[in-house]
């Protein structure tokens, strides 16, 4: 299958640094402890495999590089965690790739509602799209390890939404560009809120509907604060884990390769565990008594539309390059 071939391809090019490399190379040969900042909670599947790879490369090289994971934004907070690992600040970390879409477009590929709402069709996107997002990181000394897709994404309201007119001057919580444009198509009003906030936003009104996984839906006890989840299956955004490629080059060949498989086998198995996760999750909120809705053909209807002006969009944004990557999506 696509999803799971390993992010780092033969022909990777990895830039060297060596004024880095000879303060670490010393130690490199001993140990080397790595810090590594991610944005979700530690029983979240991403943070749960993420520790797994950190345990896998402890192991492999035998104590050799300890990397130190520390979840839920407790060492860096979501938005500043990529930059962190650009400055050398932390050596390795993950993120959600479309939160990069403000940089450069072409890291929102991902979260083009109704481009790739499948796994089979989401690891294609990927597929398409991976050689472009890594020469984009690597002009900032950053190179892939492997991304993750969250499970596909849902809408969340405190009332059933029959069709998108429903949503007309609702609070709608965005946590990238792509839902922020969602929201102002659908007629809604976004406000930007992270996972950790999610609860509280509900709450005190200043949200009353967002789009996101069962994940974290079920992470977030959404049946305390809403009452309808809407199975739309809009999209599968990735969370990615980078590397600072100086501080990777630092490493000895041996401490290398066992990052590298160690990555590809989280690849692997983070793909499995988000397709168990969706459906899992999916049960948890029903279970707990939120109302599992199938959308009306109406509401799927508009926001396959939505879909279609955000592609549109997006190939604006993006030009040559972004229409290369759509047309080997469309031609796999």
């Amino acid at each position: 299958m696509s999803t799971m071939k390993s992010l780092c391809s033969k022909g990777l090019k990895i830039v060297s640094g060596a004024a880095f490399a000879a303060v670490i190379a010393g130690s490199a040969s001993a140990q080397t402890s790595w810090d590594m900042p991610t944005p979700y909670g530690a029983t979240n599947f991403h943070t749960m495999n993420i520790s797994q790879f950190a345990e896998d490369v402890n192991a492999a090289t035998g104590g050799g590089l300890e990397i130190t994971v520390h979840p839920g934004g407790s060492l860096i907070k979501h938005p500043e965690i990529k930059n962190a690992i650009r400055s050398g600040q932390v050596q390795i970390g993950e993120f959600l790739l479309s939160r990069l879409s403000n940089e450069n477009a072409i890291y929102g590929i991902d979260s083009i509602p109704f481009l790739a709402n499948s796994y089979e069709l989401a690891g294609s996107l990927w597929e398409a799209s991976r050689p472009q997002i890594t020469a984009l990181l690597a002009e900032q000394g950053l190179m892939p390890l492997f991304a993750i897709p969250w499970p596909p994404q849902g809408l969340y309201a405190k009332m059933e939404v029959e069709t998108i007119e429903n949503l007309a001057g609702i609070k709608f919580r965005a946590y990238n560009a792509a839902t922020e444009r969602l929201a102002q198509l659908a007629g809604a009003v976004p406000t930007q809120i992270e996972v950790p906030d999610i609860a509280q936003a509900f709450a005190t009104g200043r949200v009353d509907a967002m789009v996101t996984s069962p994940s974290t839906g079920a992470n977030s006890k959404a049946w305390d604060f809403l009452s309808h989840y809407h199975d739309v299956q809009g999209w599968m955004p990735k969370n990615i884990t980078v590397v600072n490629i100086e501080a990777f080059n630092a490493l000895d060949d041996a401490t290398q390769k066992a990052i590298l498989d160690a990555a590809a086998a989280a690849e692997t198995r983070g793909w499995a565990a988000s397709m168990e996760e969706t459906v899992t999750k999916t049960q948890m909120l029903a279970d707990n008594g939120i109302t599992v809705v199938t959308p009306s053909d109406a509401l799927v209807s508009s926001m396959q539309a939505i879909g279609e002006t955000m592609t549109s969009e997006w190939l604006d944004a993006t030009g040559a390059e972004g229409q290369a990557i759509i047309d080997a999506y469309r031609a796999m």
